[in-house]
């Protein structure tokens, strides 16, 4: 009696064989296609972005903020057969003292964040979040630009999720949230722009 295989595993050829109109992530073995960013996701992306890069994107010290670590966009991350892209992602420098000269990272990252839309919202919170915690990530936020909000998770020793905070527009102006709490954050620039949801 012959066994039937099991569906065919993607692999990297299959993330490169997409269009550049799509996200294409590896989870489990199965590939994994998003739609390219809505306005409200790429304004809050973006200026989320600007706001750690200018504060920590950098050597330690120095007028503009703490500096100390690595914050990129959509870094390619490859763990253990899974390729994910979170939407961003930061390295401590005391941890990845360069980057380094391939596409890819296989060094998981301190912290994570990954801005949530209707149709990612699944695969954000039930495939990837298990994956980030596997590795070790010691944050994840999740930004909500229709919702307007922010969930800050830390990893506890055992391995799971702990929510410690979530802002939202009546947070008050300025917030200071982990890891990056040296600097105060105004989320109201993240939804500039954008109809209420």
């Amino acid at each position: 009696m012959s066994s039937s295989p099991g569906p065919k595993r993607a692999t990297y050829q299959d993330l490169l064989a997409l269009p550049d109109n799509v996200v294409g992530e590896i989870v489990a073995g199965e590939l994994v296609v998003s739609p390219r960013p809505a306005p409200a996701h790429a304004t809050a992306t973006s200026a989320l972005g600007a706001d750690l890069n200018q504060a920590f994107h950098r050597k330690p010290g120095g007028p503009k903020g703490p500096g100390g670590w690595w914050i990129l966009d959509e870094p390619e991350l490859h763990f253990h057969g899974d390729v994910l892209v979170p939407d961003l992602a930061g390295w401590r420098r005391e941890r990845m003292a360069a980057l380094p000269s391939t596409a890819a990272f296989e060094l998981p990252p301190d912290w994570v964040c990954e801005v949530i839309s209707p149709s990612s919202v699944r695969h954000d919170r039930m495939r990837k979040l298990p994956v980030y915690a596997r590795e070790q990530v010691a944050w994840t936020w999740l930004v909500d630009p229709i919702a307007r909000t922010l969930e800050v998770f830390r990893l506890d020793a055992a391995g799971h999720w702990v929510l410690l905070q979530v802002f939202g527009e009546d947070s008050g102006e300025s917030v200071r949230v982990q890891p990056f709490e040296a600097i105060e954050l105004d989320l109201a620039r993240w939804w500039e722009g954008q109809a209420p949801g």
